[in-house]
């Protein structure tokens, strides 16, 4: 079956893992682990230095990755962004975290990711 023709609960259980490792692995500052469902050009574009640089820049004015709540998963032809309201232990605000994924070579990867 095509991933993208799964129900959203189910796209949800394979976004959801990855979305976890990806924060849980910016809150340690763990380079490796947080690459490790990239697609090439994403490793391309997120160097080690320019990762922790920014960890180390949010976590001192945000505080770590607090809850999400899910706003909604966007299916397009070759692949799904997934939308959460996303919360930090210092700061107050809410903020947008979105996660792109793809697959690509047989493997879902994540061709974009952001929290703003």
């Amino acid at each position: 079956m095509n991933w993208l023709e799964m129900s959203e609960s189910e796209i949800l259980s394979i976004a959801e893992p990855i979305m976890d490792n990806l924060m849980q692995a910016s809150t340690d500052i763990d380079y490796e682990r947080h690459v490790r469902d990239f697609s090439d050009n994403m490793k391309r574009i997120v160097t080690e230095e320019n990762f922790e640089q920014q960890c180390k820049s949010y976590q001192k004015v945000l505080g770590y990755f607090a809850e999400r709540e899910l706003m909604g998963v966007v299916r397009k032809a070759t692949d799904a962004r997934l939308y959460w309201k996303q919360w930090y232990t210092i700061s107050g605000n809410e903020y947008l975290a979105f996660l792109h994924l793809m697959v690509q070579d047989g493997d879902i990867k994540v061709v974009n990711v952001s929290v703003s």
